[in-house]
């Protein structure tokens, strides 16, 4: 995947860490080629198939970001990429998908429309499915982005990362496990959608169609494969307001003159939601995406 995905920078904010009495670096994922950090991922998959089944394309569900993530990396490859989007995504990420090359099949925004239309489209298509967070592809490729960062930084006390289906996150776990297992891991969720950290605690995978919310893309739950690293790694899964969430993106947007998404925004949000956890400490923070539709930001909604 090297030929195919920049190092993208790691930025500070005075202003942020004072709010936050901590040392803040942003890794920004938001700023690679795609606008997410999941190119890593999609980018690992697709360039890792052998011809044979790269000829018969690539195929994913998504609210967007492994999606356009998926097409993007697809569509440098020049293999079809088809892609199971709820109908309420956002407008900016259905664009950038068939921008990219993608195809677009609707579904209606629950998990289980999710499910059934992705295993229909695939049926259909014979396409080699690239799960956004369940794929081992996928979680080493979303593991670059921690390796980066530290060699980056020089070495924080903690990082943290979104958390919804569990990919990211997993790959900070296969990073961090590997060259800095001292450091402290924590993830970031929407509190109306808790299923991760429910999990975590009750040890099991607690899954349940969740409400729509303002970080669209962290709507999945937690997998086989990225619940292992998420119950053996994390030290805890943090959750922020809706409310909070919009402020963070706000204050990014404002103080870094960055942009990044709603479900960018959560890590941020749940720093400050929970400054003495992070207090006095050097703490590496994932920002995974910056696609929004900039005639609907949540600050311009009601």
């Amino acid at each position: 995947m090297a030929p195919h995905v920049h190092r993208s920078p790691v930025l500070a904010s005075g202003f942020l860490d004072a709010l936050a009495g901590a040392s803040l670096f942003f890794k920004c994922g938001n700023s690679r080629k795609a606008g997410v950090i999941k190119v890593r991922g999609a980018s690992n998959a697709v360039f890792g198939l052998p011809d044979a089944g790269a000829a018969r394309g690539v195929a994913t569900h998504s609210s967007g970001n492994h999606a356009l993530s998926l097409s993007c990396a697809a569509g440098r490859r020049v293999i079809p990429c088809a892609v199971v989007m709820p109908r309420t995504a956002p407008q900016a990420r259905k664009d950038a998908v068939r921008g990219y090359g993608g195809t677009i099949t609707e579904c209606d925004p629950s998990r289980t429309s999710r499910k059934e239309v992705s295993a229909r489209l695939q049926a259909q298509t014979g396409a080699d499915v690239v799960h956004p967070c369940n794929d081992p592809r996928v979680i080493a490729g979303q593991a670059t982005s921690s390796r980066d960062l530290m060699e980056q930084v020089g070495g924080p006390d903690q990082v943290i990362a979104p958390c919804g289906g569990g990919g990211r996150i997993s790959g900070t776990c296969l990073t961090l496990s590997a060259i800095a297992p001292r450091v402290e891991i924590h993830a970031a969720g929407p509190g109306q959608a808790d299923d991760a950290r429910r999990s975590l605690r009750a040890g099991r995978i607690i899954a349940g169609d969740a409400p729509d919310r303002v970080a669209h893309g962290l709507k999945m739950t937690l997998k086989d494969l990225t619940r292992h690293f998420v119950t053996s790694r994390v030290s805890d899964i943090l959750t922020a307001s809706e409310q909070g969430i919009v402020d963070a993106m706000r204050l990014t947007w404002a103080r870094m003159k960055i942009v990044i998404e709603p479900g960018c925004a959560v890590p941020l949000a749940t720093i400050l939601k929970n400054p003495e956890t992070f207090r006095g400490r050097r703490v590496g923070v994932i920002l995974s995406g910056g696609k929004v539709d900039p005639d609907r930001l949540p600050w311009m909604q009601g």
